[in-house]
This record gives structure tokens, C-alpha cells and sequence, in this order.
């Protein structure tokens, strides 16, 4: 029989090369214009618009869905939306406080939409009537007075814009409910000629220089048109970013999807636009806030990974930030202040697998470890760290180093790194360990290892995806490195970590939809370590939060148990017997994870 092997593991080594190859002549251009955004690390998206008058209902009844997009969910026709702006008079807009909440919290930029699906300009634009000016009795152009507002704090700003999508527009995308489709006399590259490229054109000429210009949903847009857009913002403000959504992968950076962290050390700028609640424009009834505790883990875990964090507010149609949103950010904000060094100019671990005690971020010189579960007696290992460790000490607390011993042992490749830690932490979030290594850059060991605890976890995104066939794997990795799609038996999945001799329990952790909202079982599977077979059933042994993102929440199955003999570079291969796929969600793999017996 034919075998086709696809290794993602490989694939991300090419990936990272030549990503390194293509950044050892870079465009001096793109690295001004991205410089100091690599330094920011945390933002705020604002997304403010006419929708916040409705704030979720419409004729008194609640809406599902997302707050901006009640024009969509509700099937609400043109006519009838229209006479929202005639109710928009938010009187106690003040862009001072806007910007004092963002500065308070540490964020470095500010994003805010000019222009979201509905169509409906928040700024003076002469293009469109249809606009905050024009159209509403509030007559001002708060984009004017957030720009000089950012001007007077030292805050960058951006502008968001919907490039393709119009639901006010004959020609745009998304309004299929006044207009439904196919329609062949529809004409995009109307819309594109008239109404997109001139409001981009205004908002990039009227208010000084700008940051970025984050654009959306690129849909039907071609290649052409999207770098018309790219090249029509670094002509009129050069230093100017383009977001990744701008469309066909010609951005200055990457856009990952909503609410979504990235798998893995990213070798490409890239950043998360994340919601404070579950909606991005203000809805009344969604009262679902993160903690600050997420909050500030996420901005850890992103950073981690190399990217920006784009926390996102949505205020009310009087122009207010919600209080629960300003309570949290003032919460990141006072752990900023303390631990900013960790975040600001950082780059992403030089590991490349997750640690279950929190996240890594790090500078010449210094590794930060951010440690969410503090150990209760106050001893802290991690495996791999070949430079040497001059000192450690807590961020919360620089002047005090603490004690510290490394175990390098080079002809086992027992690299072992400890510290004596305080009995409290310095902080129930996220308190940061910080190394001073005897290297700009750390020397760590590569590959999958054993941890202190004696754990192996084999995440999907660094495991090598296999077929049995000639054709391509219909598995993929999603952009949270969760292989889904996984519906037949002739796909399976293999990894390689190195480990001590000892008896394991295997556990398979699967990923649920969004919210919880559904998860498939039943899947029959063997795995082999080392030519050591262990069959069992994924089911619903544990539900377990998802460090990353508490939207996705995840699933433990108890497999069974597997000896590991001697120290060695250990293969686990995981093989599906039988799949159940009713629900068509098939495997939806996280990953791997050996645990010790009797832990």
C-alpha cells in the first residue's frame, strides 16, 4: 500500500526557515513601519457605531448574535436602519477618558472603526451622507477628537474599515435581504470605485499621521484590488500598517481569527483581535466578562507566541465605555505596571511547545516566565535550558534574587532548570519569574520534553500528520493548532519526545466547538510508544478549561497506560480504529499527554 506522509512538524521547519531566509534581507520600508508595533504588544479595538442604539434588540425583542450585526441577524432593510442615526446623540463622548482607559491599561494603540458593515460612517465624510455629521444630531466627527486625543497622550491610532462588506450598498457584499442573490446586475467594483477607495482615501488624509488601517472581511475582493488598498495607504501615510484582512496575504501582518490565539512560537507578525465579553459592539444583555485574570494570561500566552493583543471595548450609544470594561482594563493595567517589561518589545518563546503553568516571552538576555499556577510548595522546574542561569528573581520583586540550581547533563540531554520560590504569589494572575541567561539568545534544547512533573504533552500542531493513501490528509490544523476534520480511519498522527523511563497514564485531550456548543465521542483509537500498543475510546472522562481561550473549553479521555522503559528518544503514533462522525466533527484533537502513575 501506497503511504503518503504530510509532517506538520517538517512543515513548520520549512516554514520557519524560510521565513528566516526572507527576513535576512528585509524590506527596510515594512521594518520601519512595523517597528513600533512589535514594541506595543497590547492594543485597543473600539467598535462604536449606530448598532449601539438598538444594543442587541430590535421591536423589542433580543437579537442573537453579535451586537454590530444586528442589521444582519435581524434581516433589518435599509429604510428601517436608516432612521437609527436620527436616534445616535452620544453626548457624553469624551475622547480624553476614551484614551486615559487605554493608557491606563498599558495599551500603546488605539483601533477604532470609521466605517463597520452596516455602512455608516463615524467620521465627517464627504463621500457618503451617511455619516456621524451628516446624519446624526450629535454633528461632530469623533474620530477628530480621539486622533487629537491620542495626539496629547502619546497613543497610536488606526482605523478600522470594511472593505468589502456594505449592507447600505446595492453593489457591496452582505446585504442579501434587500437585495438577494444571484444578481447579476450587482457590480462590485462599483462600490469599490466609488465608495470604498475614497473613504480610505479621506480617513488617511484627514487626521494625521495614522498608525494602521485595519481592514475586514476580505470576501470577493481580488488580489488586485487589495493591494490598490495596501499600496494606496503606504503612499499617502508610509508608515502606515495594513492588517492581514485586507485580503490574499498581502498585509503587513497577520490577522488571526476572532477571539483565536495562534499555535505555537509564530515566525510571522501577527496579531488577535479579542472581545471583553462575547459581542464586539455594545449589546445590552451580554453581561459574560472575562476576568482580568484571562485577560492578562491571554496578553502573556499572545506575546508569548509573537503576536499582539487587540483587546476589544464597545461603547454605548451615549458614548460611555461600559464599566465592567474599564474595571477589568484598570485590573491588566496596575499587573502592567508592574510587570510591562515582560510584554513591551518582547519576543516569542524559544520553546516550541505550551507549558501548563502558564506562558513564555523573552529579550536578549532575559527569559520571562509567566507562571499562572503557582506551585504550592514553592519549588519551580523547567527542562531545557542549556545556557546558564545567572540569576533569577521575580519581576514583582527585582531586588531580591532568589536561589537557583541547574542540573546540565550533555551526554543525556538532561537539561534542568530550578527555583525556590516565595510560598504566595506576587500575583493570583500572572506572576513573572525572570532569568538572566549568559547568552543574547538562550540555547534550548529542541524538541518535545519530559517536564519537572513528569508529564509529556505532544500538542497536535507539532505532531506529523500521515495517510494511507495517495491522497491528501482532509485533517488540517486550525489556526488554534487543533487538528479538526479528522473523519477517517486512514489518517492518523505521530510524535517524537524524549522521556524518562517510567509507567504513564495516557490522556487524549479533544477540543469542543465554541462555547461548548457541541463535542463528538465514541471514536475508537490505538496508540503505539516504541512498538507499545494501548487501545481505548475517547469520552467525556473530565471537561478541562482551555488555558488559551476559554471559548473553546476541552474534553480529557482516560486511554490507558504505557511503560516506558529506559530513558530514550521515544515515537507515539495515535491511529483512529473508528470514527464516529454523525455529528460530522469527527476527532477534534488538542493533544497528547502522559501523565506519571500516581499523579
Amino acid at each position: 500500500m501506497k503511504i503518503r506522509v504530510v509532517c506538520a512538524a517538517i512543515l513548520l521547519t520549512i516554514v520557519a526557515a524560510l521565513a528566516a531566509a526572507q527576513q535576512n534581507t528585509p524590506d527596510p520600508e515594512h521594518e520601519k513601519r512595523i517597528a513600533w508595533w512589535r514594541e506595543a504588544r497590547f492594543g485597543m479595538f473600539i467598535h462604536w457605531g449606530v448598532y449601539a442604539v438598538p444594543a442587541g434588540q430590535w421591536k423589542g425583542r433580543p437579537v442573537p448574535g453579535l451586537g454590530e450585526w444586528i442589521m444582519n441577524r435581524a434581516r433589518i432593510p435599509v429604510k428601517e436602519y436608516e432612521q437609527l442615526p436620527k436616534q445616535f446623540d452620544p453626548e457624553k463622548f469624551d475622547a480624553d477618558a476614551w484614551v486615559k482607559v487605554a493608557k491606563d491599561a498599558g495599551m500603546k494603540y488605539i483601533v477604532i472603526t470609521s466605517k463597520h458593515h452596516d455602512g455608516f460612517a463615524m467620521y465627517g465624510s464627504k463621500v457618503s451622507s451617511y455619516n456621524i455629521v451628516d446624519a446624526t444630531p450629535f454633528k461632530r466627527d469623533p474620530l477628530k477628537e480621539l486622533a487629537a486625543a491620542c495626539q496629547r497622550a502619546g497613543i497610536k491610532l488606526g482605523f478600522y474599515y470594511s472593505q468589502t462588506q456594505d449592507w447600505h450598498e446595492y453593489n457591496a457584499e452582505g446585504n442579501v435581504w434587500d437585495w438577494p442573490e444571484p444578481d447579476p446586475k450587482k457590480d462590485f467594483a462599483k462600490y469599490f470605485e466609488a465608495k470604498c477607495k475614497p473613504q480610505v482615501k479621506e480617513i488617511l488624509t484627514g487626521y494625521g499621521p495614522l498608525a494602521e488601517i485595519w481592514f475586514d472581511t476580505p470576501r470577493n475582493i481580488s488580489r488586485a484590488m487589495s493591494l490598490e488598498l495596501v499600496d494606496m495607504v503606504h503612499k499617502l501615510n508610509p508608515e502606515c500598517l495594513v492588517d492581514g484582512r485586507v485580503g490574499n496575504g498581502v498585509g503587513d501582518y497577520e490577522s488571526a481569527g476572532d477571539n483565536q490565539i495562534s499555535a505555537g512560537n509564530m515566525r510571522r507578525d501577527w496579531e488577535t483581535p479579542v472581545t471583553l465579553n462575547d459581542t464586539w459592539g455594545f449589546k445590552k444583555d451580554d453581561n459574560n466578562w472575562k476576568s482580568a485574570a484571562v485577560l492578562v494570561r491571554q496578553l502573556a500566552q499572545v506575546a508569548g507566541r509573537n503576536g499582539n493583543y487587540l483587546l476589544n471595548v464597545g461603547p454605548t450609544a451615549e458614548g460611555i465605555i461600559p464599566q465592567p470594561s474599564v474595571e477589568r482594563l484598570a485590573e491588566v493595567g496596575q499587573w502592567m505596571k508592574v510587570n510591562g517589561e515582560s510584554i513591551y518589545g518582547t519576543q516569542g518563546s524559544p520553546f516550541a511547545y505550551d507549558f501548563p503553568w502558564g506562558a513564555v516571552t523573552m529579550k536578549p538576555g532575559k527569559l520571562y516566565l509567566h507562571i499562572f499556577q503557582w506551585p504550592s510548595d514553592g519549588g519551580f522546574s523547567i527542562a531545557g535550558i542549556k545556557s546558564k542561569v545567572k540569576k533569577a528573581y521575580l519581576l514583582a520583586e527585582p531586588a531580591k534574587p532568589l536561589f537557583i540550581r541547574q542540573d546540565n547533563i550533555a551526554r543525556t540531554d538532561q537539561y534542568s532548570f530550578t527555583a525556590r520560590l516565595p510560598k504566595d504569589a506576587p500575583d493570583a494572575k500572572d506572576s513573572v519569574l525572570v532569568l538572566d541567561v549568559d547568552a543574547s539568545s538562550p540555547d534550548i534544547l529542541p524538541g518535545i520534553l519530559q517536564q519537572a512533573d513528569g508529564s509529556v504533552t505532544l500538542p497536535a500542531h507539532l505532531g506529523g500528520i500521515h495517510t494511507d493513501s495517495g491522497r491528501a490528509p482532509q485533517m488540517r490544523l486550525d489556526s488554534r493548532g487543533v487538528a479538526t476534520g479528522w473523519t477517517h480511519t486512514g489518517e492518523w498522527m505521530n510524535w517524537e519526545f524524549r522521556s524518562a523511563p517510567g509507567r504513564f497514564n495516557v490522556v487524549v485531550i479533544t477540543s469542543q466547538t465554541k462555547n461548548g456548543a457541541d463535542w463528538e465521542g465514541g471514536h475508537q483509537i490505538a496508540l503505539d510508544v516504541d512498538g507499545r500498543k494501548v487501545e481505548g475510546t475517547i469520552t467525556d472522562d473530565n471537561h478541562v478549561e482551555n488555558p488559551s481561550n476559554p471559548y473553546w473549553p476541552y474534553v480529557e479521555s482516560r486511554i490507558g497506560m504505557v511503560d516506558l522503559p529506559q530513558a530514550a528518544l521515544h515515537v507515539l503514533s495515535l491511529r483512529p480504529v473508528k470514527i464516529e462522525a454523525a455529528k460530522n466533527l469527527g476527532i477534534t484533537l488538542v493533544s497528547v499527554k502522559l501523565v506519571p502513575q500516581g499523579r
